[in-house]
C-alpha cells in the first residue's frame, strides 16, 4: 500500500484508524468504557497484528450515543440494547420504503 492509498483510507468511515487510547481521549471516556461497549457487542474492534483494538469513526459515532445515553443515567447494557433496537428499526423503515417504491412503480406492459 502506498502514502497515498493511506492517506486515501482516511476518508473511509469504516477504516480502523484509532488505537483504544486514542478513541478514549476522543470521547471523552475510559478505555474500560470502551472494552464494555464491546462487551456488550454493540460494536467490535478490529485488531491490529499486534492484537490491539482499533477503532473507526464510524464506530465511534456508535460509541458517543452510548456515551450520551449513559450520562443520562442509562445502564451500559441498556443503552448498547437501545442502540442496537434503533439500527434495526432504521433499516426496517428503509426496506419498507424500498418496498412501497417498487409496489407503486409503474409496470412494463408484458410483450
Amino acid at each position: 500500500m502506498t502514502a497515498d492509498d493511506s492517506l486515501g483510507r482516511l476518508d473511509d468511515d469504516d477504516y480502523p484508524a484509532y488505537t483504544i487510547g486514542r478513541a478514549a481521549e476522543m470521547l471523552g471516556t475510559t478505555q474500560s468504557f470502551l472494552r464494555a461497549v464491546g462487551e456488550a457487542r454493540l460494536i467490535t474492534p478490529l485488531r491490529s497484528a499486534g492484537g490491539h483494538r482499533r477503532y473507526s469513526r464510524y464506530q465511534l459515532r456508535i460509541a458517543a450515543r452510548a456515551r450520551e445515553l449513559v450520562d443520562q443515567g442509562t445502564p451500559i447494557e441498556a443503552a448498547c440494547r437501545i442502540i442496537i433496537l434503533e439500527d434495526q428499526l432504521q433499516e426496517a423503515q428503509r426496506i419498507n420504503v424500498e418496498h412501497r417504491r417498487a409496489a407503486e412503480a409503474p409496470k412494463a406492459p408484458a410483450a
